[in-house]
């Protein structure tokens, strides 16, 4: 019975226009937090700085080199 309800729920939220998952990270914050550590502040405190969570900015550093190591 909870799995239908849930599965019922999931349904009804989809059919409104609802999506799963976490919203992505603000691009420009993103950039902004790449910038500082250029520069060469800790990812930490880049992070700390623009608002963001520090293993979404190393999540970030490792895909952009992930990027960079496929071209």
């Amino acid at each position: 019975m909870l799995r239908e309800r849930t599965r019922d729920g999931l349904a009804a939220a989809r059919a409104r226009g609802r999506i799963g998952g976490q919203r992505p990270a603000d691009a420009d914050k993103l950039d902004a937090a790449r910038t500082l550590i250029r520069s060469g502040v800790s990812a930490s405190q880049a992070a700390r700085t623009v608002g963001l969570g520090r293993s979404t900015v190393y999540r970030a550093l490792r895909d952009e080199i992930a990027e960079q190591a496929a071209s």
